[in-house]
């Protein structure tokens, strides 16, 4: 078992204690006083052994302050990231370049034997996640420095290695703040490097928004590969990897001179906003037959936002403004109504 197992196992057990009073409160059910003992002390003794394990949050109230707890530790982590890249470029110039060497190599080794000994002394992770983020930062300082220092000439080869530092991170301590890192970097590896193959330069990945259609599809597949140690990990990059399609897809249908078909531009974007169209439907399709909760609210989000952005282009110019705005809320209300038919024919099928 797992953190988010146990978890999920002590949220069950808080259901369950709701349900079983509305029950007793309705006359349904009535536990006897020896049954209801056996069940509390159990209950207690597991929820002890699991917040011993885990440190999980076994009352609303812990839950509430781990958010906070989780908000502080980023933002502290971001402080402390930014500290250390302001420092490199107050004090550099006055060091040697033997001493700007030493630095490099040790600062990304230190945080992460500091991470390392945090993530063995503490169960929350909050500070493991400030120190993995420190170690991260001092990495990307490190190869963008030495390439400086020695002239090296800059490549997409960076973004790998840094987005393999910080997924060794994310899976080594369970981190999916790194998860997220790793992500960025190896979708801007992947973009740029699909970028090169047709001949442009690799720092003008960004331009060619078809460059991350490819990345985020292959990082749609990566759940394909088993995550038993870290199964949520599978979710982010699903999800992630299919926010990035649609973003893509989303530029293209406005501005088709980014594309690399040899179409018209006009062409090009009524392509890419068909597909959309039968992307999200499709996603919203899948994720309803998966029971992925996220990837059926992305999904549907950006069917949304395609047909919004449709709309306008359509009737902006010529309705009032009142009546674009109610055209708006009414499609709203409509998708609204057949979505409640889908839940309530999911219903009747799996009741």
């Amino acid at each position: 078992m797992n953190k988010e197992e146990a978890q999920r196992r002590v949220d069950r057990m808080l259901a369950f204690r709701e349900e079983l009073a509305q029950l007793e409160s309705e006359g349904l059910l009535s536990l006897t006083e020896e049954e209801r003992r056996r069940l509390d002390t159990y209950h207690r003794g597991l929820q002890s052994e699991l917040s011993r394990l885990f440190d999980i949050d076994v009352t609303g109230t812990e839950k509430q302050l781990s958010w906070g707890m989780r908000i502080v530790s980023l933002l502290g982590a971001l402080a402390i990231s930014a500290a250390i890249f302001f420092f490199f470029y107050r004090f550099w110039g006055l060091l040697a370049t033997s001493a700007q060497v030493a630095i490099l190599i040790a600062a990304p080794l230190l945080a992460t034997i500091a991470a390392d000994f945090a993530a063995r002394r503490e169960r929350s992770g909050y500070f493991t996640g400030i120190l993995a983020l420190v170690a991260l930062t001092c990495f990307i300082l490190d190869l963008s420095v030495i390439g400086r220092i020695f002239n090296i000439i800059p490549s997409q080869n960076a973004f790998l290695a840094w987005s393999a530092f910080a997924l060794l991170l994310a899976y080594g301590y369970g981190l999916r703040l790194m998860l997220v890192a790793g992500m960025v970097c190896l979708l801007a590896f992947l973009a740029a490097t699909v970028g090169t193959w047709s001949g442009c330069y690799w720092l003008s990945f960004g331009e060619r928004p078809e460059n991350f259609i490819v990345a985020g599809a292959l990082l749609t597949l990566v759940p394909l590969i088993p995550h038993r140690r870290h199964p949520r990990f599978a979710n982010s990059y699903r999800i992630f990897g299919l926010l990035t399609i649609f973003i893509a897809i989303l530029i293209l249908a406005n501005w088709g001179h980014g594309s690399y078909l040899p179409w018209t531009t006009k062409a090009i974007e009524y392509g890419y906003q068909t597909a959309g169209f039968v992307l999200a439907a499709g996603v919203i399709a899948l994720g309803i037959r998966r029971r992925w909760a996220g990837v059926t609210n992305l999904g549907a989000t950006f069917f949304v936002l395609y047909l919004y952005t449709k709309f306008f282009d359509w009737w902006w110019d010529w309705l009032p403004k009142y009546q674009f705005f109610l055209l708006l809320g009414l499609v709203a209300i409509g998708l609204l109504l057949v979505l409640q038919r889908l839940r309530g024919a999911r219903r009747e099928v799996h009741p």
